[in-house]
């Protein structure tokens, strides 16, 4: 999309807007899946979580994924927007079995993380599937906040735990099916995920009914400029030869299943929004935009860095700011940032917003949540209307007061 393709957009559907481009969701699912060519059974199922538009899900349909889903409302929107049950996988944290009662007569995949659900719905439904969702104590990613793989994790069952899950299985004789692991997000040292790899391929041993061995994903995407991303080519390579070996060795023919959400939609996404006023301080020059940490929330609760562009004048000189919402709270995207000079009136680009930006959107401050469209065969698609006061209202009950 070109500078003028976006500010067509915003002149029709208004600002702030959330845009993405299908074409670059395309080619990274192509990428993705020629990384792992070599592999006979592949299935990649995307992260609702990160973006969850039922358009969004239906192109990753077309396009053969399946989906990883961490409630129920995302395996209804799945199911809504045409996928079979079997091409879901429902990998909640810390739900109840009620929750995961729902999810087995939905007929979707049912991933487990902690013992005391494995033990309960094994000895209520030892006959139905299900998966193991394994703490490999391996932080392949980045920080805590997005690392989920370490000891401290809430997410998965401890490896050291093997000797106890095994114990439930037996007394239950329930079926495992899956195996699988998510170390976290941002991974960049690809031997330090093939070594938590090993780990999932020992304890894959342990269960004959395996169909698939599930390796999470958190693949780094570049955010910032001169960011460095995750080699997935590099990890294709190394991994493949060894889930090929894996399954030779033990006489298997398993799936190979992975759980990309960034890495599919977030370069795909732009976040527009028009400057309302340009504000200089003793310090400081403010451009404040019509949007806050209510839209976009990413820069303020893990201090990411989107490349931030001003389409309205992107060969203006460059100059020094600090771009700002309309909040009443800190809600700073970028602080001194050299961006194309900035007038009021003008529409910033906030690259990168394809993945956890609308998906962690919110009404704070009453304020309504933005429009999202798709651009798709060269045409702008409007996939969720922009909110009104009517959509605030809309559960709200009034009563006598």
């Amino acid at each position: 999309m070109k500078e003028k393709d976006l500010l067509q957009a915003v002149a029709s559907h208004g600002s702030p807007l959330y845009v993405y481009d299908a074409s670059k969701i395309e080619s990274q699912y192509k990428r993705l899946s020629t990384a792992f060519k070599k592999v006979k059974q592949v299935k990649f199922y995307y992260a609702v979580k990160a973006l969850s538009n039922i358009s969004v899900l239906k192109l990753m349909k077309k396009l053969g994924a399946g989906l990883d889903t961490v409630s129920i409302q995302e395996v209804k929107l799945g199911l809504t927007a045409g996928f079979d049950p079997i091409d879901i996988i429902y990998t909640p944290n810390g739900v109840s079995l009620e929750e995961l009662e729902v999810a087995k007569d939905l007929g979707v995949q049912i991933n487990i993380d902690n013992l005391s659900i494995l033990e309960q719905f094994g000895s209520k439904y030892p006959n139905h599937p299900v998966c193991l969702r394994i703490n490999p104590h391996v932080m392949a990613g980045g920080n805590t906040n997005i690392s989920v793989g370490h000891i401290d994790s809430k997410f998965g069952i401890s490896i050291h735990q093997m000797p106890h899950i095994k114990r439930i299985v037996e007394n239950t004789k329930m079926v495992i099916n899956g195996i699988h692991m998510h170390t976290g997000s941002d991974i960049l040292d690809i031997d330090v995920f093939i070594y938590a790899s090993e780990i999932l391929f020992e304890a894959a041993t342990n269960f004959e009914s395996l169909e698939f061995i599930d390796f999470g994903s958190g693949f780094k995407v570049p955010y910032k400029e001169g960011d460095v991303e995750t080699d997935i080519e590099e990890l294709g390579n190394k991994l493949s030869k060894r889930f090929i070996d894996f399954c030779t060795e033990h006489n298997k023919e398993l799936t190979l299943a992975f759980e990309p959400g960034k890495f599919l939609v977030s370069k795909s996404g732009q976040f527009l929004a028009k400057v309302n006023v340009i504000k200089q301080t003793t310090s400081t020059v403010f451009a404040q935009i019509d949007s806050g940490f209510n839209h976009l929330i990413r820069p303020m609760l893990y201090g990411s860095q989107h490349v931030i562009k001003n389409v309205s004048n992107p060969e203006g000189k460059k100059r020094f700011y600090s771009v700002v919402g309309y909040i009443c709270e800190t809600d700073t995207f970028a602080t001194n940032r050299q961006i194309s000079e900035i007038r009021e009136g003008d529409i910033l680009s906030i690259q990168n917003a394809g993945a956890y930006c609308f998906s962690m959107a919110s009404n704070y401050n009453s304020r309504y949540r933005p429009a999202e469209v798709l651009f798709h065969k060269d045409e702008f698609h409007l996939i969720r209307k922009r909110e009104t006061m009517d959509d605030l209202l809309h559960n709200q009950i009034e009563i006598a007061i």
